[in-house]
């Protein structure tokens, strides 16, 4: 009698349901190794009598506790689905968890998406069908693992009411994908509905991916100071094509990329830093990126103000304002010799009020359109 292929979705539900181990608690032999994979399919009922290739029939073991099984008659077809239902509340018990933070949830499962991200790389993308096919298994446990900690910790998830500036439109268009993954596509099947979502491997610090920067600088400087009060700030870099902030995590100084925007939103979202938006950070760092592409330095007199920047002893401030006014200008308060630039440039030199001009002159303090900050820093470039 011809046996009937197991369904691919039921192969690839059985290799998930193992976590990689024989499903026999008392073995729990990894099934796969350095040399490929050992993985047997047993049925529980036989199938020369039942031909049931289902899910509920179908168990995953070592070699040798196929061979006990089958052969030997070590143990019973109650003893095998008891071994399924076992499986399940070790799932549970190891990764049904609820964590306090993101930094909790990102340990568990960034070393899962790693090695997932590694086994896609080098086999699937390589073409490597055969390798893949054994490497598969391995990262369909991750999956279930990563699915299963993360329908228990949505909570730390980064969401807004649009899902183009939502983390967790994200993490559930992944867990469709896992599902899909684990469910669909046998060989005659090409076309996937949903993709991996690669902003994954962002929100959890695997791989940046390069988006727009957010435009709110008052949140990166809040940012700034909830991670100098828990000593995690190092340094940050502005005026470049990848601005970043060094951070020292766990003891490990990692980098974070400005314009991974997912990333920075759950970090956003993390330390509660999200801002109404005043001036536009991608006006800012452009305006220093011009002052570095000319060669002059500046500091930050204080990184929890990046506003503010000194170049050989004088401050300059930056503003976003359709139009600065005297009031506007007042409250501001610049100290005397100090330079305000305008970095809202759409109405060119109508972004400055008369009356802020004529009161800037009474307090010693220079406005400048972003033309004129052009020419005040070519100018300076000019006499070193």
């Amino acid at each position: 009698m011809n046996r009937k292929d197991i369904p691919t979705h039921v192969l690839r539900k059985l290799y998930a349901e193992s976590m990689g181990r024989c499903m026999n608690p008392s073995c729990q032999k990894e099934l796969f190794t350095s040399n490929g994979d050992i993985v047997e399919k047993a049925h529980i009922d036989a199938y020369s009598t039942t031909e049931d290739n289902s899910f509920d029939n179908l168990v995953i073991l070592c070699p040798n506790c196929h061979t006990n099984f089958d052969k030997n008659h070590a143990f019973s077809a109650e003893e095998l689905k008891q071994w399924k239902r076992i499986r399940q509340q070790e799932l549970d018990t190891l990764f049904n968890k609820k964590f306090s933070s993101f930094e909790d949830l990102k340990q568990k499962i960034a070393p899962l998406l790693r090695e997932n991200k590694t086994i896609f790389e080098n086999y699937y993308l390589n073409d490597n069908k055969r390798l893949w096919e054994k490497f598969e298994i391995k990262l369909l446990t991750n999956n279930r693992k990563i699915k299963t900690l993360l329908e228990n910790n949505l909570h730390l998830i980064q969401s807004h009411t649009n899902k183009d500036y939502s983390n967790l439109a994200i993490v559930s268009a992944y867990l469709l994908h896992i599902e899909e993954f684990e469910k669909t596509r046998g060989d005659e099947e090409k076309v996937r509905e949903v993709l991996f979502p690669t902003e994954i491997n962002s929100i959890f610090g695997i791989e940046p991916v390069n988006e727009s920067l957010l435009p709110m600088t008052e949140a990166f400087e809040a940012l700034i100071q909830q991670l100098k009060l828990e000593n995690k700030f190092v340094d940050i870099y502005l005026g470049s094509d990848e601005p970043y902030i060094l951070i020292q995590e766990r003891g490990i100084v990692e980098k974070l990329l400005l314009f991974d925007t997912p990333r920075v939103r759950q970090f956003f979202y993390n330390y509660k830093c999200f801002s109404n938006c005043r001036v536009r950070f991608e006006c800012l760092n452009f305006a220093l990126k011009y002052i570095r592409n000319h060669q002059i330095s500046f500091t930050f007199p204080n990184n929890c103000n990046l506003r503010e920047i000194d170049i050989d002893g004088v401050r300059i401030v930056f503003i976003y304002k359709y139009c600065l006014s005297k009031i506007e200008l007042q409250k501001l308060s610049p100290k005397e010799g100090s330079v305000v630039v305008n970095l809202h440039n759409w109405n060119g030199q109508s972004c400055i009020s008369r009356e802020a001009y004529n009161f800037s002159q009474t307090i010693n303090v220079k406005l400048l359109t972003m033309e004129d900050f052009y020419e005040y820093i070519s100018k300076k470039q000019y006499k070193k």
